[in-house]
């Protein structure tokens, strides 16, 4: 077995500044480094107990097989700080079959992101017997 010590997701923008822009500024994800110069250098985010590259640049938008999924602790508040940061919501909250509340939103290059809030029911919080 692999031992993983540590994980990103890395992003190749069409437009590096536009989607730095749009992470840093408009989501309000924290700088964990940076690292080159110039419109071509990376930003790596925090992400939870994860991190977001956004390096190099791409002819065209990602792959429509990648999304980022985002929990959060409060979905209908992260709604309200997005809109009023002007992130478009593709889809408002909806508590879905399977238990979880899920918004979507897309970065600018159109990568589906889901935000997701975990209720205090749920199996993923709550297991009876433990």
């Amino acid at each position: 077995m692999v031992h993983v010590l540590s994980s990103r997701i890395l992003l190749r923008p069409t437009d590096p500044e536009r989607s730095r822009a749009f992470y840093g500024e408009q989501l309000g994800l924290s700088v964990y480094r940076e690292f080159g110069t110039g419109p071509e250098r990376g930003t790596v985010y925090f992400l939870g107990g994860g991190f977001l590259e956004v390096s190099g640049r791409s002819e065209g938008p990602s792959s429509p097989a990648a999304r980022l999924w985002l929990q959060v602790g409060d979905v209908t508040a992260a709604a309200g700080e997005l809109r009023a940061r002007g992130v478009e919501i593709v889809r408002a909250p909806v508590r879905e079959p399977w238990g979880l509340v899920e918004m979507w939103i897309a970065d600018p290059d159109g990568t589906p992101i889901v935000l997701v809030e975990i209720p205090p029911d749920h199996p993923l919080r709550y297991r009876p017997g433990i």
